[in-house]
C-alpha cells in the first residue's frame, strides 16, 4: 500500500487526515521505515501509536551509527528491545551501551572501537551470538577471543580487524568450543598465527587480507589441509605466487582465492588470472568486472565474495595507492557501481563508501579526479546513488549521499547532481536527525553553492531556510554538520542577491550565535566568512548584523587559538568597517582594544593575518576617534612592523593605516619615536606598488607639516622638549627628502617645461600621462583631510606645496571611484582660488604649477559633468 492510498483511507468526511484510524499493520508498516530516535518520537504521541511503536517486529534491530548513542538512551529503549536480534554501533560510547538494552535475543552484532572489557561483557551476557564483526583499533587482545570461544558457543561468523596478536591458544579455543564457524576474518592484524588457523576444520570461508608477519610458505602448506575452505582472501599482504600456486594447486575444496593489492605478486609477470577445475584468482591483474555474471559460483560463494570485494576496494581506496589510477579507471569504479545493485545492504554501504573515496585524486587532497568523476557520471553512476540515497536504511543512505556529495566538487559532475534532482535531495536529508546523513547532505549543499549555476536552485528549493534552521536545530557536538550548513551559507552569501535573503531568513543570527558557542575550529572559519560575505554586500545586512551580536561574536574570534579564525575574523571586521556607522559600532563593541592586542600578538604570524588586521586597523582609523584610540593603545608599532614586510599586500595597508593615524597630531610623534619614518621612506622609494608608495608619502607629508603646526606640542620638561624637537626636525628633513624624490618620479621635465610655456590643452595633456598613479581610485578623504591638504599649498616648503598638489590631482581624477565627492569638498572649501595662485607662481618649482594646473583642470570637468547632469 503506497503513500496516497494510506491516505485516502486515513480521509475523513470533513477534509481532515486522521492517521491514528489507519489499520496496524499499514502503520506498522509506516513506522518500520522511519529511524529508531523517530519512532520512539513517533510512538510518545498518543495512545494507539505508543502500542504500534512497541511492535516487537519493529525493534528486531537497530543501527545506532549516525546517533548520540549512551546508556541514557539505552536504558529509555530497553523496554522495546526485548526481541532486539540485530544492532549496529559506532565508537566506545555506544559499544558500553549496548549492554543496558536488554537485548537478550540478540544474534548480530557489528561494530567499531570496541574495548576488550565491552567485547568481553557483551558476549558473556549474550550467549546465541551468530554474528560478531568489529573493529578494535588494537584495544582488544587474544584474551577477548577466548571470552567468544568460551561464552558463545554458535556463532556461524567471527570478523575482527586491527588486533596486534592472534595467539594460537585463542584460535584453538575456537576450534574446539565453535563448532558452527564457517566464516572466519582476522582483518588488518599484526600477527596471525596461520598454523593454529589450519586446526579450526569447519571454516569454509577465511580472511586475513591486511595482516602482516605471515609465514606463507609454512600456512599455504597447512591450510591446504583445511576439508571444507572453499573461499580464502588474502588481500593486502605480501604473499607470494609460490603460496598462491600451492594453495590453488593442493587444496581440493578451495574455489575462490582473492588477493587483491598484494604487491609481491603483482610483480611476478608470470601470473595472472588463473581458473583451474573450477578454481578462480581473483587480482588487481585480472579483468573482475564480470565476476557476478560469467563465474557461476554458488549463492554461499557469492554472498561472502560480494563482502570480501567490497571490503577490500574500500580499504585500498582509503590507503591512496598512487599506482592504482589505471584500476579505478578501467574497473574500480565499474565494481563499485556493480556492487551498488547487489541485494546485500552492507556491501551496497561498503561500495558507496569506497565510491565516495576513490574519485579524490590522492591521500590528503581534497581535489576530486575529474577523470574517476567522469566514469562514475558516464557509467549511470548519479542516478543510482541517488536511488540509493532515498532509501530507509540509514548506513546506505549516509554512504550513497556521501559519494554524490563528494561528486558535486567536481564541477561537470556537479551539473549532473544538480539536473538529476540532486539538490531536492540535499535539501531533504539535510534535515535528517541522523548525523552522518546530514552531514553528508549539508557537504553535498556546500559543494553545490559554489556554483553561481546552483545558487538559484538551492534558494529556490527552500535551501538557505534549511541551513539556517539546521543550524539552529544541531547542538555544537555535531561539528561536522555545523561546518557544512555554514560552509554552504557562505558561500550563498557571496552573491548579494541570496546574501539579503539569508539576513532575512536569520542567518546572521545563526551564523552569529555559532561563533559564540561552537568552538571547533572549521565552523568558527566558516561562520566567520558567512559573516564576512554577508558584512561585504547590501546596507541592509550591516545593521541586521550588529543587532544580532555579529560584531561581538567576530571581535571575540579575534582571540581564538587558530591562527585562520583569527584572520577570518580580522578580514570581517576589515570589510564592515568600510562605513562610519560600523565603525562607530565596532569601537563600541570593543574592536579597537581587541584588533590592536591582535595585531601586538602577530608581529611573527603569516601574512594573511598581518595584512587582515592592518586592513581593519586602517579601516577603523578613518574615524578620528578611532584613531586616537588605535595609538593610545599601543597599535603603532605593530603597524610599524607590518609595514615593513616585503609583502606589498601587507605593507599597502600598513601604509594606509599610519597614513590615516598620521592625520593626529597625537600620534605623530609616536611614529617618530618608533622608527617610522624609516620604514615609511623605504616604503616611499622602494615599494613595487606605487600605491604603497603613495600612501607612504601621504604619511611622510602628514607628519611633516603636523611638526610644523603651533597643533603640535611635546609634553614634558624644557630638555625632553629640546630632544623632541630635534628629533622631529631630523625626521621632517628626512621625510621632505624622500617626498621629494617620490614625486620627482612622476615628473617628466621636457613635458612639464612645455605645457607652462604653451596654454594649450595637448601640452597639458601630455603632462598628465605621467602623473597619475591609477591605482586610487578606491581612496576616499574626509573635509578635514581635503582642508589640510589645500592648507598644505600656503605652506612655505615647496616639496609640501607640490606633494599637496600632487595628492589632490589623484584624488580628482576623473576616473577615480570618489572624484566627484572630492572636487565638491575642495569647491567648498575655496580651492580654485588657492590653486590659481600656485598654478600661476613663477617662484614655485616646475612640479607645483603642473600639478596645480591639472587639478584645477579635473574641477572643471567635475562642474561640467555636475552641471550636465542637473
Amino acid at each position: 500500500m503506497n503513500h496516497s492510498v494510506w491516505r485516502k483511507v486515513a480521509m475523513k468526511d470533513n477534509g481532515f487526515v486522521d492517521w491514528t484510524s489507519l489499520p496496524d499493520d499499514a502503520m506498522i508498516q509506516l513506522f518500520s521505515l522511519l529511524n529508531y530516535h523517530d519512532r520512539a518520537n513517533l510512538s510518545a504521541t498518543c495512545k494507539a501509536w505508543r502500542i504500534v511503536g512497541a511492535s516487537k517486529c519493529l525493534w528486531t534491530s537497530l543501527d545506532l551509527r549516525g546517533y548520540k548513542f549512551n546508556i541514557t538512551m539505552a536504558v529509555s529503549l530497553s523496554p522495546r528491545c526485548v526481541n532486539l536480534q540485530q544492532v549496529r554501533f559506532r565508537g566506545a560510547e555506544s559499544a558500553d551501551a549496548i549492554n543496558h538494552l536488554n537485548a537478550m535475543n540478540l544474534r548480530d552484532i557489528s561494530g567499531d572501537s570496541i574495548t576488550d572489557d565491552t567485547l568481553t561483557m557483551l558476549v558473556s551476557r549474550h550467549k546465541d551470538l551468530r554474528c560478531i564483526q568489529v573493529g578494535t583499533d588494537d584495544k582488544v587482545t587474544s584474551g577477548s577471543i577466548k571470552a567468544i570461544a568460551f561464552y558463545c558457543p554458535k556463532p556461524k561468523q567471527l570478523r575482527l580487524s586491527g588486533i596486534k596478536d592472534v595467539l594460537a591458544d585463542s584460535i584453538s579455543a575456537l576450534a574446539n568450543h565453535c563448532p558452527n564457524l564457517v566464516d572466519i576474518g582476522f582483518i588488518d592484524c599484526l600477527n596471525v598465527d596461520g598454523v593454529a588457523l589450519g586446526h579450526v576444520l569447519s571454516v569454509r570461508f577465511l580472511s586475513v587480507a591486511g595482516t602482516s608477519n605471515m609465514k606463507w610458505d609454512v600456512v599455504s602448506h597447512v591450510w591446504c589441509k583445511l576439508p571444507e575452505l572453499i573461499g580464502l582472501d588474502v588481500s593486502r599482504t605480501d604473499i607470494s605466487s609460490t603460496a598462491v600456486s600451492m594453495l590453488l594447486s593442493s587444496c581440493r575444496s578451495l574455489k575462490v582465492l582473492c588477493a587483491l593489492n598484494c604487491p609481491v605478486l603483482e610483480q611476478d609477470i608470470t601470473v595472472n588470472t588463473v581458473k583451474t577445475e573450477g578454481k578462480f584468482l581473483l587480482g588487481l591483474f585480472s579483468d573482475i568486472r564480470n565476476v557476478f555474471s560469467d563465474w557461476g559460483c554458488s549463492n554461499e560463494i557469492m554472498t561472502w565474495l560480494k563482502w570480501i570485494l567490497s571490503h577490500t576496494l574500500l580499504r585500498i581506496a582509503k590507503s591512496s595507492p598512487q599506482n592504482l589510477d589505471y584500476f579505478w579507471l578501467k574497473q574500480g569504479v565499474a565494481l563499485f557501481l556493480s556492487l551498488l545493485q547487489r541485494s546485500q545492504e552492507d556491501v551496497q554501504e561498503m561500495a558507496a563508501s569506497g565510491l565516495a573515496t576513490c574519485i579524490f585524486a590522492n591521500e590528503g587532497n581534497a581535489i576530486i579526479d575529474p577523470g574517476k568523476a567522469e566514469a562514475v557520471v558516464k557509467n549511470g553512476g548519479v542516478p543510482l546513488l541517488l536511488d540509493l540515497a532515498k532509501s530507509w536504511q540509514e548506513g546506505i543512505q549516509s554512504a550513497a549521499t556521501k559519494a554524490i556529495s563528494n561528486l558535486a566538487a567536481d564541477p561537470n559532475a556537479a551539473k549532473t547532481v544538480s539536473d538529476e534532482g540532486g539538490i531536492g535531495i540535499f535539501i531533504q536529508l539535510a534535515r535528517s536527525k541522523n548525523r552522518q546523513v546530514s552531514e553528508a547532505a549539508t557537504g553535498g549543499l556546500w559543494n553545490l553553492s559554489v556554483g553561481e549555476e546552483h545558487k538559484a536552485k538551492i534558494t529556490e528549493a527552500g535551501g538557505i531556510k534549511t541551513l539556517v534552521d539546521i543550524i539552529s536545530d544541531w547542538s555544537s557536538d555535531a561539528d561536522g554538520v555545523l561546518e557544512c550548513s555554514a560552509g554552504a551559507l557562505a558561500n550563498l552569501a557571496a552573491n548579494k542577491k541570496y546574501s539579503t535573503e539569508i539576513a532575512i531568513a536569520g542567518g546572521v543570527q545563526s551564523l552569529a550565535m555559532l561563533i559564540n558557542n561552537c568552538k571547533f575550529r572549521g565552523v568558527q572559519e566558516q561562520a566567520t566568512r558567512g559573516l564576512v560575505n554577508l558584512a561585504a554586500h547590501s546596507v541592509r545586512n550591516g545593521p541586521n548584523a550588529r543587532e544580532a551580536g555579529a560584531l561581538e561574536a567576530l571581535i571575540q574570534l579575534t582571540c581564538s587559538p587558530h591562527e585562520g579564525v583569527r584572520q577570518v575574523a580580522a578580514g570581517a571586521l576589515w570589510h564592515l568597517s568600510l562605513t562610519n556607522i560600523n565603525r562607530e559600532a565596532i569601537a563600541a563593541a570593543g574592536g579597537v582594544e581587541a584588533l590592536v592586542t591582535l595585531a601586538q600578538s602577530s608581529l611573527n604570524a603569516s601574512q594573511c593575518l598581518q595584512g587582515m588586521v592592518a586592513g581593519a586597523l586602517w579601516g577603523l582609523s578613518m574615524l578620528k576617534a578611532n584613531s586616537i584610540a588605535i595609538g593610545r593603545e599601543g597599535g603603532i608599532p605593530p603597524l610599524i612592523v607590518f609595514a615593513h614586510s616585503d609583502s606589498h599586500d601587507v605593507h599597502e595597508v600598513a601604509a594606509g593605516a599610519l597614513w590615516n593615524l598620521a592625520f593626529d597630531h597625537s600620534n605623530v610623534f609616536q611614529i617618530v619615536e618608533e622608527g617610522g619614518i624609516p620604514v615609511l621612506a623605504r616604503l616611499c622609494s622602494s615599494s613595487e606598488s606605487r600605491k604603497a608608495r603613495f600612501m607612504a608619502a601621504l604619511a611622510l607629508a602628514y607628519i611633516c607639516y603636523g611638526s610644523r603646526t603651533n597643533e603640535f606640542a611635546p609634553m614634558g620638561t624644557s630638555s625632553e622638549n629640546t630632544s623632541k624637537s630635534t628629533s622631529l626636525d631630523e625626521a621632517r628633513t628626512t621625510a621632505l627628502n624622500h617626498i621629494e624624490a617620490f614625486i620627482l618620479t612622476f615628473s617628466d621635465p621636457q613635458a612639464f617645461a612645455a605645457a607652462v610655456v604653451s596654454s594649450s590643452r595637448a601640452a597639458l595633456d601630455q603632462a598628465i600621462e605621467r602623473a597619475y598613479i591609477l591605482e586610487t581610485e578606491f581612496l576616499r578623504c574626509s573635509e578635514a583631510e581635503i582642508g589640510r591638504f589645500i592648507a598644505m599649498l600656503r605652506s612655505s616648503s615647496s616639496i609640501l606645496k607640490a606633494f599637496a598638489a600632487f595628492a589632490l590631482l589623484q584624488f580628482t581624477d576623473p576616473q577615480g571611484r570618489n572624484a566627484v565627492y572630492h572636487a565638491s569638498l575642495m569647491l567648498d572649501a575655496g580651492a580654485v582660488k588657492v590653486l590659481r595662485a600656485t598654478a600661476a607662481s613663477a617662484n614655485e618649482p616646475i612640479e607645483v604649477n603642473i600639478f596645480a594646473k591639472i587639478v584645477l583642470r579635473n574641477l572643471e570637468y567635475h562642474q561640467q559633468e555636475t552641471l550636465y547632469l542637473v
